[in-house]
């Protein structure tokens, strides 16, 4: 099965706190997204507003154009994951350990054109890897469910890296996406968007418990 994380995707210090308090009741893994308007062409809350329960676990992901800048405030908060994009500079490798170093794991993420065999040495060194499909700095992305692809080419280079999924994950397709491999189901406009979030939450991680054949 894969566990079920709730992304915030915000812009202002009350749309986050109003997230956190909408998701505290039922997450226990959350996904929170920081955009600095370069990488990603959205602006999102700043890392200095960060704030989160202390029972959740907290995998951040930075849509950072210049992730050496951000490492030092993103692991003052602790967080279990830090996540940057490999395309984001030239050699990760560096921030990826400076992240372990801090005893954090260490993700990258990867857009849809990037092959894994062309960044097999970040792979390498990562705890885990997130395949992103979505749309850079928004929710309601769609699940390019042709990436699943990416899990074998992945695990066939650093086959016991934790894998993640970012980018259109909805009631339709999670169980596809658990049985395809992936470990971490991010969803953002499945759950940010509805009236019912534990209700939708809850359906998500009863798809993901189904057993049989796709």
């Amino acid at each position: 099965m894969s566990i079920v994380a709730p992304a915030i995707l915000v812009e202002t210090a009350e749309a986050y706190k109003e997230s956190v308090d909408r998701y505290h009741s039922f997450a226990q893994r959350v996904h929170i997204d920081v955009s600095d308007g370069e990488f990603a062409p959205s602006f999102t809350v700043g890392v200095d507003q960060l704030w989160w329960p202390q029972e959740w676990t907290v995998d951040i992901h930075a849509m950072v154009a210049r992730p050496i800048e951000y490492i030092e405030s993103l692991v003052a908060l602790k967080p279990h994951t830090i996540i940057f994009h490999v395309e984001a500079v030239a050699d990760i490798i560096p921030v990826l350990r400076k992240i372990k170093q801090a005893g954090i794991r260490a993700g990258i993420a990867l857009q849809r054109p990037t092959v894994p065999s062309t960044v097999a040495d970040a792979i390498t060194e990562a705890d885990h890897v997130m395949i992103f499909t979505g749309n850079l700095g928004q929710h309601g992305g769609i699940a390019s469910l042709m990436q699943l692809e990416k899990i074998r080419l992945i695990k066939a280079i650093n086959p016991n890296v934790e894998i993640g999924w970012d980018g259109g994950v909805n009631v339709d397709n999670a169980y596809t996406l658990t049985q395809g491999g992936v470990d971490v189901l991010n969803v953002g406009g499945a759950i940010a968007n509805t009236t019912e979030p534990g209700q939708v939450y809850a359906t998500l991680v009863s798809e993901t418990n189904k057993h049989g054949v796709i």
